[in-house]
């Protein structure tokens, strides 16, 4: 017969194990990482900026943070330089700065891999790795999905609030990143926005949930220009989802991407574009806005390489959402 002890390290093995067995299945992925150990230094960059920098130590997972006054793009003290999210399918991240705009990685696993991204050299993922790759050149633009203010001739990004703040969540089926912006100067009105992304497994689109603290119109996103792409465009039906997608070479690696966002036709005020992006001019609901992004890449799951199967492939995502 079985002591009390044997007994009792058998359910305190079980208890430590079964939460692994189930995070080790998880296809979708949240992650937010923080440098610990080192410290702030006023530098001059290479390009003659001059602006604060992260010295030393290492990042450390977090499931939350405030973002320091000191943080501005490439200051080395968040991990991917903000939130990222994955499904099996596809990743995303985007830059907790006066950038705020969305990226995406190519994945060439079905496996979670974004919390080992950036660890062993701030931006090596811009290399091809057998996980995959960074694909997108974002630079001024939307990247793919961007929050920003159409104020007549440019979209103007979440460059200026008072204080960010993120946390993420991962669920057994779902990823989720949340940010609140207090103080977002639009150049119309001040307000604080809150927003969450979510990925479900099996998906190539994020959820975009947008909650604003005043009515804003002329609420905008986009794709970012690049040439040789073909723009997908299709008119739509009141009352229901459409897109707005972008298609060609147009990676980082001259690979084929596609690039699309779903909304609805009813929020729809104009399409649009300025200098960087193409733009999608929408009002929201009241104070609130739900829209979807996406990306396919051929080395994804997907294996799409013409305009003609990425067509087929968001024609089926428009049906899902219409059901």
């Amino acid at each position: 017969m079985k002591s009390f002890f044997q007994i009792l390290s058998f359910c305190l093995l079980v208890l430590i194990l079964f939460p692994l067995a189930g995070i080790a299945q998880n296809k979708t992925q949240a992650v937010l990482g923080l440098k610990e150990g080192g410290e702030w230094e006023w530098v001059t960059k290479s390009n003659g900026t001059e602006q604060y920098e992260y010295k030393g130590g290492a990042f450390k997972p977090v499931t939350s943070l405030k973002v320091d006054k000191k943080h501005t793009d490439h200051s080395f003290d968040i991990q991917m330089e903000g939130p990222a999210w994955e499904s099996d399918k596809v990743g995303y991240r985007i830059y907790l700065d006066w950038r705020n705009a969305i990226d995406i990685f190519g994945k060439k696993t079905d496996k979670p891999v974004l919390h080992k991204v950036g660890l062993d050299g701030f931006d090596s993922y811009h290399e091809m790795s057998d996980w995959g790759v960074d694909v997108l050149k974002v630079g001024s633009s939307l990247g793919l999905g961007s929050i920003a203010f159409w104020d007549g001739e440019k979209a103007n990004r979440v460059a200026k609030t008072d204080s960010l703040f993120s946390s993420i969540k991962n669920l057994p089926t779902e990823a989720q990143v949340n940010i609140i912006y207090s103080g977002w100067e639009t150049g119309l009105n001040k307000l604080d926005l809150h927003t969450q992304l979510s990925i479900k497994q099996g998906s190539y689109f994020t959820k975009y949930d947008l909650n604003l603290s005043k009515e804003l119109p002329n609420l905008a996103t986009g794709i970012v220009k690049l040439p040789n792409t073909k723009i997908i465009s299709p008119e739509g039906k009141k009352g229901e989802w459409n897109y707005f997608a972008t298609f060609g070479i147009q990676t980082l690696q001259d690979d084929y991407l596609g690039m699309a966002i779903f909304f609805k036709t009813d929020d729809l005020i104009a399409k649009t574009a300025d200098k960087y992006s193409h733009v999608l001019v929408l009002k929201p609901e009241g104070k609130k806005l739900t829209y979807y992004f996406g990306a396919v890449w051929e080395h994804d799951a997907s294996g799409i390489k013409t305009e003609e199967a990425f067509v087929e492939f968001l024609e089926k995502e428009k049906e899902k959402l219409t059901k």
